[in-house]
């Protein structure tokens, strides 16, 4: 593997944004900003041979700094923190002192994916990102460093690492949130077939927020355990936004979802240390740019977002998603591709 740092010329609150190319021996390329720790390429070489772009996203940094773009915001190919999902209410306690935040989806108004974070010197080919969040950003408390590290093996596997500490015991529940299309031309991923080793899906109320019930996928939409079509049992007009809790054990690094599509001959395998996937089929993607400047429609991607279980911070049958000082929160995820 071999890496690239290229400046992109643009600053944001005087630190500069540069994008990072991550090579390996199969010709592969990832390319990463430090904006967000945004993904914004994974090429890779599709059952024809043929070099192929999975993820969506923009030619340039000014795409994702676009007014449009982020009037309409579907965190295309970033980090996601401090606290992925949603928390019901903004409210949570913590050693009996009560907390509310500005109620948003994703961390808050302005989370870690807009954050210019540092490079951090690494002794192999691989890329280290720091963001140190200070003590009530987003009202969330604690001084929190976070470092997350992505390495692109000779097997084509993405590989995200995360790391965090705190000063205080604060909420913590970081994803990544990159948009898959296997098929070169894009589309519909309504064809994509997925297979999830998840037997059961956490139940949401009308506003998507989990309730602490967890349903069995058995007889549901949401069976996806022998594989099938993306689009064989869902609504057309409101595809997947829903939470799984997956068959392995806690802190175990484990398959997540398996992706395929003919066409391309492309398969994603997602592997986790997390406990939950949330799945995501882009019902409120819509931007008028696009790599291709042709932008991106609804349900013409999906994400596989793992991480803990969300609003868990209150949902006391559900392991803590609290970080105290001494301890260090970690969690891997691997986007492996093959054909």
């Amino acid at each position: 593997m071999k890496e690239n740092q290229i400046s992109t010329g643009r600053f944001i609150d005087g630190k500069e944004i540069f994008a990072v190319e991550l090579t390996n021996s199969l010709g592969s390329k990832v390319k990463i900003y430090n904006y967000g720790a945004i993904v914004s390429e994974f090429i890779v070489k599709n059952g024809h041979g043929e070099q192929q772009d999975v993820i969506l996203g923009f030619n340039d940094i000014d795409g994702y700094l676009n007014e449009d773009y982020l009037a309409e915001y579907p965190y295309l190919g970033v980090i996601v923190g401090r606290y992925s999902n949603r928390i019901k209410d903004g409210k949570y306690s913590i050693d009996g002192k009560d907390y509310q935040m500005e109620q948003s989806l994703h961390g808050g108004v302005a989370g870690f994916d807009k954050k210019v974070w540092d490079i951090l010197p690494t002794i192999d080919p691989s890329l280290t990102l720091q963001y140190i969040s200070p003590a009530g950003e987003e009202s969330f408390p604690g001084n929190l460093t976070v470092q997350l590290t992505f390495k692109l093996s000779d097997e084509d596997e993405l590989i995200l690492d995360y790391k965090a500490v705190t000063d205080a015991p604060t909420p913590i529940n970081l994803t990544h949130h990159s948009y898959f299309n296997l098929n070169k031309n894009g589309g519909n991923v309504g064809d994509h077939h997925l297979r999830m080793p998840a037997s059961n899906y956490l139940e949401q109320d009308a506003n998507y927020v989990v309730t602490g019930k967890l349903i069995p996928v058995e007889g549901t939409i949401h069976d996806f355990l022998g594989g099938k079509k993306i689009g064989q049992d869902w609504d057309p007009k409101e595809g997947y936004d829903q939470s799984y809790v997956l068959d392995k054990p806690y802190g175990h690094l484990g398959l997540a979802a398996e992706a395929t599509e003919a066409s391309s001959g492309l398969k994603l395998e997602v592997y986790t240390t997390e406990p939950v996937a949330h799945f995501y089929t882009s019902k409120y993607l819509n931007t008028a740019d696009s790599k291709d400047h042709k932008g991106y429609k609804p349900f013409e991607a999906f994400c596989v977002e793992t991480q803990h279980y969300p609003n868990g911070i209150n949902v006391s049958e559900f392991p803590t998603t609290i970080l105290r000082p001494g301890e260090t929160y970690a969690q891997t995820t691997i986007f492996k591709l093959s054909h």
